[in-house]
């Protein structure tokens, strides 16, 4: 849990439990298992245990949600950053129907839940497909396009109110113009897009994030570029780095998560659905 968030496109995080099993080549590196072991915690993988929450961590919404409502103003909960809410287990099911009730009583913060299994999503969630809470935005991982054709169409016929995706870590070059253009009512409102970071991280090609950007704004998407991640372009450095690639035919150097920076093509791309 954490208030004032570091990721930029959210404002709070609050995780329902800690630990989650891989699923996809998104899930190689996971930073939240890298996380969880640095602290102590043994908790990912399908034999492992969840590390679970007091109270006092399950209260800590309701005080944004009174701060929201003072101030007349909504309030992005990630939710969640350290497990995904619909990996199926049976032990986590009385801690999901705990966050399902937290929701309804937090009306004035977004609920920005992001999941690799978006096949389980209307299994586990108390509404049907037509009555989905106002305040809840669904996402699902979307690496490459392999990742896309299976969980992009699922995501589509939720009937949530911000539907979203983040392609991040980005491994491939994606085409998301024939999924949207399938619907006249679902369709994707947010795509987030990243490269990943970290010493064993796997370079991201520039033209894959400006192909996303681009369908982005001739389909009316709200973009945000989080991070090159560990590696950069070449030829956006001024310096000489120890270590270089080719990946299809772009030089990519490693530079570091905070060295290698944000812009894209000159700017900083921070859009927002419209609803936010």
């Amino acid at each position: 849990m954490a208030r004032n968030s570091k990721i930029e496109w959210t404002h709070n995080t609050f995780n329902p439990w800690w630990g989650c099993s891989k699923v996809s080549p998104a899930c190689k590196n996971c930073y939240a298992e890298t996380w969880a072991k640095r602290v102590g915690n043994n908790i990912w993988g399908k034999e492992n245990p969840r590390r679970f929450f007091t109270d006092k961590h399950w209260k800590e919404p309701l005080k944004w949600q009174r701060e929201a409502e003072n101030n007349s103003e909504r309030t992005r909960v990630f939710c969640a950053s350290m497990a995904d809410v619909f990996e199926r287990r049976a032990e986590l099911n009385e801690h999901r129907n705990r966050l399902w009730e937290l929701v309804y009583r937090t009306p004035s913060l977004d609920w920005l839940i992001l999941t690799k299994r978006p096949q389980n999503i209307e299994g586990m969630v108390p509404w049907d497909n037509n009555n989905w809470p106002n305040n809840v935005w669904i996402g699902t991982t979307v690496e490459n396009q392999k990742w896309a054709d299976f969980r992009l169409p699922i995501l589509l016929n939720l009937n949530a109110k911000v539907r979203f995706l983040s392609c991040e870590p980005l491994l491939g070059e994606i085409d998301i113009t024939s999924y949207n253009a399938a619907s006249d009512t679902n369709k994707i409102d947010w795509i987030i897009a990243g490269g990943e970071s970290g010493p064993h991280s796997r370079p991201m090609n520039p033209n894959w994030v400006r192909s996303l950007r681009d369908q982005c704004i001739n389909e009316e998407i709200a973009f945000h570029f989080k991070q090159w991640g560990h590696w950069s372009p070449h030829s956006l450095l001024t310096s000489t780095q120890k270590k270089t690639i080719t990946i299809e035919d772009t030089e990519m150097t490693a530079t570091g998560k905070k060295a290698s920076g944000r812009t894209l093509d000159g700017r900083i791309w921070d859009e927002l659905p419209s609803s936010a």
